[in-house]
């Protein structure tokens, strides 16, 4: 079987416009894939160098394939099972500026390059002190990205015109106005001059975003038989859901660069991103939160099974529909179209989620991604939100660790496993509950939710979970 290279696939040559820092999975099934189509478009004609952030990464790999690799997109859209093959023939270049620092300097002087966009995960765009010598390669994402840009300052000679959009794709909040602070401090840190910390601040178009892909990446059990039907070996294949979305601060530069949303993409440019960020933490992250102690408690092991199973599924649909969605401030048609959309995500056949995986830290989780929406509600309705109710005195049994006779693999911070465990050496349930909500929340541990928890609680017990949820979703 042929290999997917140069040699079999009509590769164009773009001009290199848009510097990516990161060559992982998510990178390449996300933004190349996005890029991909609106190359395919006709709305920019843009190729992509690839910096790889850590002495250790692919680049050598997606090289021997001349950049070529597939993005496989597997799920569910519109109710109906959806599976395609996209070659994706952005990726231009590649560079290690661990080996080949001056190469990377070069890209600098670039009158084509107009976007730096990066994924090196939360932890990337944080400030190392020690990046104090620019001369050699330093060791941050922040540190190469300063290095880059004060070149480019220097060799431009401070053209206001040389500016870069600047797009961060980590999970943090406000991504790129944190990146933008962590770049001038380095830059004070180095005594760099005020003329430069100015250009960077001014000249350079900083955005927060919001990304959103489910990306399992290479999908090693079914490599052999995508080759089959594609007709090609192809060692960088990357598998993801149908479902994106990339939502970006407004920002004129960016949007003229970056015109995805003129593509029929699912790319929105908004004022605030805050809405569309609570919108996802609190409907797909939340649910899956409060899911996972039911769900695996009714004897289920992934979300797939769960959506499956009427019970559990109509619990989902109901936190979603009837708590979750009054209380995020976007028009309730965008709403309704974003939950049928998790749904579908959530019963994805192509995707196996664990229920254990999600329930990783599940304390914090819990305070993170339900809490506001139990703040929210209460404070829209003046009443607790039952579902939410529910689902913790769910994760409230589930941090037993037993499920029947089965011991539970619990994995959360020390000091929550600490608290759990000394909480359940206690039998009665009223002050077990009492103590959970005042542990999660002091303002939790109201009566009525004491009360509230402490029933669903004995339900559980003396019901198993799916008699109390059955009971619960019958009242």
């Amino acid at each position: 079987m042929k290999q997917l290279n140069g040699q079999n696939h009509n590769r164009p040559i773009r001009p290199v416009k848009v510097m990516q820092f990161g060559e992982g999975n998510f990178l390449r099934a996300f933004a190349d894939w996005i890029l991909q189509r609106m190359n395919d478009s006709g709305v920019i004609d843009s190729g992509v160098v690839v910096v790889q952030p850590m002495p250790q990464g692919r680049i050598e790999e997606l090289r021997k394939q001349d950049g070529l690799y597939t993005v496989c997109l597997e799920g569910i859209e519109h109710g109906e099972k959806v599976q395609s093959y996209r070659v994706i023939d952005v990726l231009q270049d590649f560079v290690d500026p661990y080996t080949e620092y001056d190469r990377y300097l070069q890209y600098a002087h670039s009158e084509d390059l107009q976007v730096i966009i990066s994924n090196t995960t939360e932890a990337g765009i944080a400030l190392d002190k020690k990046d104090t010598n620019l001369s050699v390669c330093p060791n941050s994402f922040p540190g190469k990205l300063l290095a880059l840009l004060l070149e480019r300052y220097r060799f431009f000679e401070g053209d206001v015109t040389k500016g870069l959009a600047i797009v961060p794709c980590e999970l943090i909040d406000n991504n790129g106005e944190t990146l933008r602070k962590v770049l001038v401090e380095l830059a004070q840190i180095n005594q760099l001059e005020s003329d430069f910390i100015h250009w960077l601040t001014t000249a350079n178009h900083f955005t927060d975003t919001l990304v959103d892909r489910i990306v399992p990446g290479y999908p090693r059990d079914t490599a052999e038989k995508i080759w089959a039907q594609t007709g090609y070996r192809d060692d960088n294949l990357v598998k993801a859901e149908v479902f994106h979305l990339w939502v970006l601060k407004q920002e004129p530069f960016v949007q003229q660069c970056l015109p995805a949303d003129k593509c029929g993409l699912n790319v929105i440019f908004a004022p605030d991103i805050t809405p569309y960020k609570q919108r996802k933490v609190k409907i797909l992250n939340g649910t899956h939160t409060a899911l996972v102690p039911v769900a695996y408690l009714c004897g289920l092991d992934t979300v797939g099974e769960a959506m499956n199973d009427a019970d559990t599924r109509k619990f989902a649909e109901e936190l979603i529909f009837d708590e979750i969605k009054p209380t995020v401030a976007l028009p309730q048609d965008e709403m309704t179209s974003f939950a049928n959309s998790v749904l579908e995500r959530f019963e994805n056949p192509f995707v196996r989620h664990e229920l254990m995986s999600i329930a990783l830290n599940s304390t914090s989780k819990f305070v993170a991604r339900l809490l506001p929406s139990y703040n929210d509600f209460l404070r829209m309705y003046g009443k607790a939100p039952r579902h939410i109710m529910f689902a913790f005195a769910a994760l409230t049994y589930f941090m037993r660790g037993k499920r029947g006779t089965q011991p539970i693999a619990l994995q959360d911070e020390t000091r929550h496993l600490e608290f759990w465990h000394e909480l359940w050496t206690q039998t009665d349930l009223t002050a077990i509950a009492r103590d959970a909500l005042g542990y999660i929340n002091g303002g939790f541990a109201t009566r009525g939710n004491v009360q509230l928890v402490s029933g669903y609680l004995q339900d559980i017990q003396t019901l198993g979970m799916r008699g109390a949820l059955q009971k619960f979703l019958n009242e």
